[in-house]
């Protein structure tokens, strides 16, 4: 697949020279894709105050997770603001990149993510007021930057990118399932808001929300499993990004689910009765394919794991998504007060837990041993040469390159130009 981004050399090409001790870590190689760890561990917190169970020592467990979640989100907005002032070409390359636009997405669910988990649980640390405003700003912030990624990259992948018939990706849904985070998490802010108009338009707003991410996702959907089944499964180190759809459909569950618990004191009858139906009624389909999706996904995994699947960034995919299950399920654990909902969520937790202990472990490790965030190094003349020739699939930058690596490795016939 062509794209208009700048190329590089892959590390199939002739050896680079070798890395200095001191210089191992450059923001220029700081993708978007990174906001995916901010939103992994912010789920980590919010979803485990929600368990429908009583754990002792959980919300402070969750709280202090919650702080680390804030931390990476104040040192990431700072590395990503040095990287547009710094590498303005590369960021400008990021958005005409058609595998590493979509993770636009995630700068905004990164935001939402700990703005929510600010209400939830960090109220207990900074008050109730302060928590309160917190979520209000992060919430408005995220929410405007969903909307700009929800209407601006399927912009750019209509006008800007050249798509491949094999390069439908579940990455795609980033993008679309950004409002549908705000949705879910803008009704903890309805009763903070005055009675009236105030509380009903937050509450309609929230369902628009949820709508226009829902038919994006049912747009996109088709797509990408019509790409699965006609072009098999995805390279090895993109794998992981199949537990993606996991991510709308755990997050509107719960949104429709939140929206039913607040609706009694924002709108009169007979709304908050027909919202609460259809939170059951929605959410109990839309979560039982989640958990088929699930076993599909988890087949794949299992499948690339044998086959030799290297850790990449995509790991991270295994975090958010599936926390979105367990608020899903939580609420609608509240609604139906069914015991078998109780325990998937607490199931689901338990899994997310691990995922996230795994991810972490491996990208610090990763960022450690330098092969996370590697500055970019000049090439010898003659790769400059060669790399000035026209080339008609290019590889993207450094950030995307052990994904490509793998593809090649694999001779897949698919671009796989994904973020590692």
């Amino acid at each position: 697949m062509a794209t208009t981004a700048p190329t590089l050399p892959s590390r199939t090409s002739p050896a680079l020279p070798h890395r200095t001790r001191t210089a191992r870590i450059s923001v220029r190689s700081l993708g978007p894709n990174w906001y995916a760890t901010v939103m992994g561990t912010a789920i980590v917190a919010s979803a485990g105050v929600v368990l429908p169970v009583d754990v002792p020592g959980t919300r402070a467990a969750c709280a202090g997770v919650w702080v680390l979640s804030a931390l990476l989100l104040v040192a990431l907005l700072g590395a990503r603001a040095t990287h547009w002032a710094r590498h303005g070409d590369q960021a400008r390359a990021h958005l005409l990149d058609p595998a590493v636009a979509p993770f636009y997405g995630c700068a905004a669910m990164a935001l939402l993510a700990v703005g929510g988990g600010t209400l939830a649980v960090g109220g207990e640390v900074i008050g109730t007021r302060a928590a309160v405003a917190v979520d209000a700003g992060l919430w408005l912030a995220g929410t405007a930057v969903a909307l700009l990624a929800a209407a601006g990259v399927p912009y750019l992948m209509i006008a800007r990118h050249r798509i491949g018939p094999g390069d439908a990706s579940p990455v795609w849904l980033l993008p679309v399932v950004a409002p549908m985070v705000s949705a879910a998490l803008g009704p903890a802010l309805v009763p903070h808001l005055p009675t009236g108009q105030w509380r009903e338009a937050m509450l309609l707003a929230c369902y628009a929300l949820f709508g226009l991410s829902l038919l994006g996702t049912l747009v996109l959907l088709p797509i990408i499993v019509a790409g699965l089944l006609r072009y098999g499964p995805p390279p090895l180190a993109l794998t992981p990004t199949l537990f993606l759809v996991l991510g709308p459909l755990g997050q509107s569950t719960t949104a429709v689910g939140q929206l039913a618990i607040v609706a009694p004191g924002a709108i009169r009858a007979p709304y908050p009765d027909a919202m609460a139906a259809f939170a059951v009624l929605y959410g109990v389909p839309v979560m039982g394919f989640a958990l088929l999706w699930l076993a599909l996904a988890a087949a794949l995994v299992v499948r690339a794991v044998r086959g030799g699947m290297p850790y990449a960034m995509t790991w991270w995919a295994f975090t958010f998504p599936v926390g979105t299950c367990v608020t899903g399920a939580a609420v609608l654990a509240r609604h139906t007060d069914l015991a078998a909902l109780r325990w998937l969520a607490v199931g689901l937790y338990a899994l997310l837990v691990l995922a996230w202990a795994v991810a972490s472990v491996r990208t610090v490790a990763g960022i450690a041993r330098g092969t996370l965030l590697a500055p970019d190094h000049p090439a010898p003349a003659r790769e400059s040469a060669a790399a000035a020739e026209p080339v008609t699939e290019p590889v993207t930058q450094q950030v995307t390159q052990p994904v490509t690596e793998q593809a090649a490795a694999a001779g897949s016939a698919r671009s796989v130009q994904g973020v590692a």
